[in-house]
This record gives structure tokens, sequence and C-alpha cells, in this order.
């Protein structure tokens, strides 16, 4: 198997304890360096701070990696974009080539699962694209939410996105929407989105018990629990909403499609908003990594 658990995180796998998956897509397209590797050594160290085993994820001469070093993620910062993201499409390419890859919310996923890591924490997903109605642009995260075994907290799914239409092919595909301490489905960069998710759990232990439940029932596919950007650094829904389109507008202008849409709009975002959605981001982030950790906690603390 093409895939290499650090020991930490391999002892902590087969132990019971709470081990939490993050993706490396955030260090080479998410940010700039070297403000990616000091976020994502950060959110390693809210994992910890709560109690748990962080496991970055990426993929390094062809082995999938689960618990990158912080030489390994240092070298991702570094190399940036000149990493290509890997989807479920690529991973046999990547594998074989031996080259390096940065996994998204999907690759994250399927190499978390290989390794027996349950739980994953990351910025929002990808979903279905404004527009998809014309170029069928919908993100496989949807596609491996449906299938693989992973419970996934998140801040939503990013707001460049319909939002809408993700929640309609979520139902589709059986994937519970859930909301941590929210009735309504959280917009990424704001608490709201006028759109409702299908439960609301109102601690980490009760979303525990719910992902307890779907492992014992033996019902494949992943768990998404959303989770609200704290108060402080949620964003104007006006403002950003009208900055996104301006974004999209443009990025349509450039001919930019495919995997490339995400990077191209969270960066310019982050440019017409002077930072403000970088900042956002990365506070989410960090809130992600200590609700997860938190119900990774009670997972396996009444599992053992």
């Amino acid at each position: 198997m093409n895939i290499r658990l650090n020991p930490e995180v391999e002892q902590g796998v087969k132990e019971g304890r709470p081990v939490v998956a993050l993706e490396s897509t955030i260090i080479s397209h998410g940010m700039p360096y070297p403000q990616n590797v000091e976020t994502a050594l950060q959110v390693e160290q809210i994992v910890r701070e709560h109690g748990g085993i962080p496991a970055t994820i990426g993929i390094i001469d062809g082995v999938g990696v689960i618990g990158m070093t912080k030489e390994e993620i240092e070298e991702f910062g570094k190399r940036g974009m000149s990493i290509p993201k890997v989807s479920r499409r690529d991973l046999p390419v990547i594998f074989a080539k031996k080259s390096w890859g940065a996994t998204t919310v999907a690759t994250t996923m399927i190499l978390a699962a290989m390794g027996g890591v349950e739980f994953f924490v990351t910025g929002g997903i990808g979903g279905v694209h404004r527009g998809a109605e014309l170029t069928f642009d919908v993100s496989a995260d949807l596609e491996e939410l449906a299938r693989t075994n992973v419970t996934v907290i998140c801040a939503g799914a990013k707001a460049i996105l319909d939002l809408e239409k993700t929640l309609e092919v979520l139902e589709t595909k059986g994937v519970p929407v859930l909301g941590y301490q929210t009735s309504e489905l959280p917009a990424f960069y704001t608490r709201t989105s006028g759109l409702k998710v299908d439960y609301e759990l109102k601690d980490a232990a009760e979303a525990a018990e719910v992902v307890r439940a779907k492992r014992e029932l033996g019902l494949d596919g992943g768990i998404l629990i959303t989770n609200p950007i704290p108060e402080e650094y949620s964003m104007n829904p006006d403002e950003i909403n009208a900055v996104i389109k301006d974004a999209i507008h443009e990025m349509d202008e450039k001919g930019i499609k495919g995997k490339e849409c995400t990077p191209f709009l969270l960066a310019r975002i982050a440019e017409i908003t002077g930072g403000e959605s970088l900042n956002s981001n990365i506070r989410l982030v960090f809130n992600n990594a200590a609700v997860g950790t938190e119900i990774a906690k009670e997972y396996f603390r009444k599992k053992v």
C-alpha cells in the first residue's frame, strides 16, 4: 500500500486515540509562504492542546503520508502552488509517477480512511459551483462524502459556491449535514446562510454518538459537521457576497475553469478585502480544529 503513517499517528490509531486528519492543499494553495506553514503548525498545535494527535496528510514522492513532519510541512509551504492539487482521479498517476501532491478534501478523506482515521478537520468543503447547470462543475468532495467513511468538520461549503444546490446533492447522496450548535448552515466567512441543516448537534458528545450510530449501522459514507466561524471573525454577509460576485465575474472573463477556480477566487477575494477574508479563513480553521478534536475525544472516550 502506498501510504505511510508516522509512528505517533500509527500508535494513536491502534490504541483508539483521537487522531485528527488535516489537509495539505490549504498549505500549498491556501496562502503564501511562510504564513501557510505557520498556520498549518498552529492548527496542529490546537489539536494537541485539545488532547488529539494531528495527522497532516500529503503525497510525497508517490507516497501518501499520514502525519507529515514539521520539515515536510515546511517543504510543502516552500514549494507552494508548484505542487499539484490531487483529487481521486489524480491519485494513481501521482503515485505511479512518484510525484508530490496536495490533498484536497476528497483525497484527504481517501487517505485518512486507508490509515484508519475517522475524523478530518478542514476549512470548507467543495460543492456545486455557481452556474453548474451550464458547466456541470461539481466538486468531487461531494462524491467522496457519499462513499468514504470519514467524519468531516468544517465551516460549511466554501461561500463561493451555490450552497442551496450543494445541500441538494448532499441530500441525494445520503450525507447527513449537521450543525454544531446551530440549525443554520454556516457560509464559511459568515455564520449564516439562510439555509437549514438536517439536524442540530448540542455538543461534542452528541456529535460523537451520531458518528458511532452511523458506523454501527454499517452505513457507508461520510458525515458532515458544520461549525460556524466565531462571531468576532464573521464577515458582513452583504459585503462578502458582493466581493464574491465580482471575483466570479472576473474569473469568468479570464476563462478560468475546473480545479483552478477555487484557488483563484480565494486569492482574489483576499486581495479585494485587504486580507480580511484570509484572516477569517484562518480563524475558522482554528475553531474547527478545536471542535473537531473535542468530538474525536468524545468518540474514542466511549469506544475504549
